[in-house]
């Protein structure tokens, strides 16, 4: 596995060894061992969520707080993605900024988010199926959300394509000036 630090410290882009052959591909989703070597530290997941999304859709941005706080493994099982991650910790020389970046069942990037950072993304393709490791526990009351359009955050969404569907939650979300008052 290749492993890549984003200029988000703690977050990186994991790459697996694919073997390929005329029969299809083979590579290691995850491998605890491999995984905490490559970014650091011993992360342990104890919750996995998958969403399905049609073409258009966009997730977040979304995070938990506090001792409800959760870091994620995302990976892409069918279709592609624009993956957003802004950083949250008011301490980190990169708070307010993010990445953005592509993943898809094609390039079989994986994306790691260390606790304290925000996560959205959009789905490009006509559909997609997204797998979220999670290293500690869904809690309601400490779930936040942040404007995917807010324009202090500048967050460049591939929009070409067409119209952008929110959930309720998603189109309520706060403003980030609102998030950096807290």
């Amino acid at each position: 596995m290749k492993a890549t630090e984003t200029k988000l410290k703690g977050c990186f882009v994991l790459e697996p060894t694919v073997f390929e052959d005329d029969r299809g591909y083979f590579y290691e989703n995850h491998n605890h061992k491999d995984f905490c070597e490559a970014v650091g530290g011993e992360v342990t997941f104890v919750q996995d969520n998958v969403s399905y999304s049609k073409k258009g859709v966009l997730r977040g941005l979304h995070f938990q707080e506090g001792e409800h706080a959760q870091a994620k493994l995302i990976s892409v099982l069918q279709g592609r993605i624009q993956d957003v991650v802004v950083d949250l910790r008011q301490d980190s020389p990169t708070f307010g900024q993010h990445i953005s970046m592509e993943l898809s069942d094609e390039n079989n990037k994986q994306l790691f988010i260390p606790r304290g950072m925000a996560h959205g993304f959009l789905t490009l393709s006509e559909s997609a199926k997204v797998l979220y490791k999670c290293d500690n526990y869904y809690n309601k009351e400490a779930e936040g959300s942040i404007r995917y359009n807010d324009p202090i955050l500048e967050i460049d969404w591939e929009k070409d394509f067409g119209e952008i569907l929110l959930s309720e939650r998603d189109e309520k979300a706060q403003d980030w000036n609102i998030y950096l008052k807290q």
